[in-house]
């Protein structure tokens, strides 16, 4: 769906971006990560044309966008900003408006496609006659998010979309980003500098240092097969958490033996792609002795203890490392 060929970025003698190149599948969120400085927001912006490069090629659905004005391209494309962009002296309706009027859909389906992401996005339409100053910090990135999904458009871009939100809010519009079904029919590219983010909500992630890609793959990929001291010093600190939080149910599967005298008590449900991290904190929260796994493909379920869920975890790492 997107094609990054070359693309580099000079401010000077500064190379913000230094000859990258990527693709994204359609319906692919890849992340670009990195510390402040290390390009990725520089290469979101040469993707709409807020920033020309200064060398390279970009393609979106095999169209070479440098063969298109910019105000056409970015009709096409959503935008979504950290502190959300929305103009103060609007309304909500009216923010989220904005691309529907320089479209010239007639007021009828402005309105019907604004209710419906209200809806979706678990606003009230009490919300649309308020301004941006009247709403939480969660409230806010979601109208952000509204207008930028409001024309539809095949591909989103969001520069660190959730970076002011506080933990508790940014846990929950995590989750919400993820169930969103409207989301999941776009290809997305997100900067963030939060590797837990990343993980949790990144297909493909692009690691990046001093204007390069270090490395380009799976979060498992990235943890298992690091390409560099560069990667696994960077993912180091919270490495544990991310291996729970990138190993699935599923990936594991062939490491479970089922264990019908497991201890009394009560159980939980895991489906084969949840996470082991999820899994262990339902188990945690319900107190359940339990667990009950259940392969999605053919309905099998396996019952195991925390202990064999644990060694299976360890053994599917080890195996990871040999390959």
């Amino acid at each position: 769906m997107i094609k990054v060929k070359h693309l580099s970025k000079n401010f000077g003698k500064v190379k913000a971006v230094d000859h990258i190149s990527f693709e994204v599948k359609e319906h692919e969120n890849l992340i670009l990560l990195g510390t402040s400085g290390c390009g990725k927001t520089t290469t979101l912006k040469m993707i709409n044309r807020l920033i020309e490069p200064s060398g390279g090629e970009i393609f979106i659905g095999g169209k070479n966008i440098f063969e298109q004005s910019p105000e056409i391209l970015r009709r096409g494309i959503g935008y979504v900003l950290q502190n959300n962009g929305l103009f103060p002296h609007y309304t909500v309706a009216e923010n989220i408006a904005v691309v529907p009027q320089l479209l010239k859909w007639d007021k009828k389906r402005t309105e019907k496609r604004v209710d419906e992401l209200l809806e979706k996005l678990h606003l009230t339409k009490d919300y649309l006659h308020v301004y941006p100053n009247e709403l939480s910090g969660g409230q806010q990135q979601r109208i952000g998010l509204a207008r930028a999904l409001v024309a539809d458009p095949a591909v989103l871009l969001m520069d660190e979309p959730f970076g002011a939100l506080d933990n508790v809010t940014r846990s929950k519009i995590h989750a919400e980003f993820k169930a969103l079904d409207e989301l999941k029919r776009k290809t997305i590219i997100m900067v963030t500098h939060d590797v837990q983010e990343a993980f949790e909500l990144g297909d493909h992630i692009c690691l990046m240092d001093k204007g390069k890609i270090i490395q380009d793959g799976t979060p498992a990929e990235l943890l298992f097969k690091p390409k560099n001291d560069f990667v696994k010093e960077f993912l180091k600190e919270q490495r544990l958490l991310l291996e729970f939080k990138t190993i699935t149910v599923k990936s594991i599967w062939h490491l479970l033996s089922n264990e019908e005298k497991t201890e009394p008590g009560p159980g939980i449900l895991a489906n084969y792609n949840d996470d082991l991290w999820r899994v262990l904190e339902r188990a945690t929260f319900s107190n359940a002795k339990r667990l009950h796994m259940m392969n999605l493909e053919n309905k099998e379920v396996k019952t195991v203890t925390f202990e064999t869920l644990t060694a299976a975890f360890y053994k599917y790492k080890k195996q990871q490392a040999h390959e």
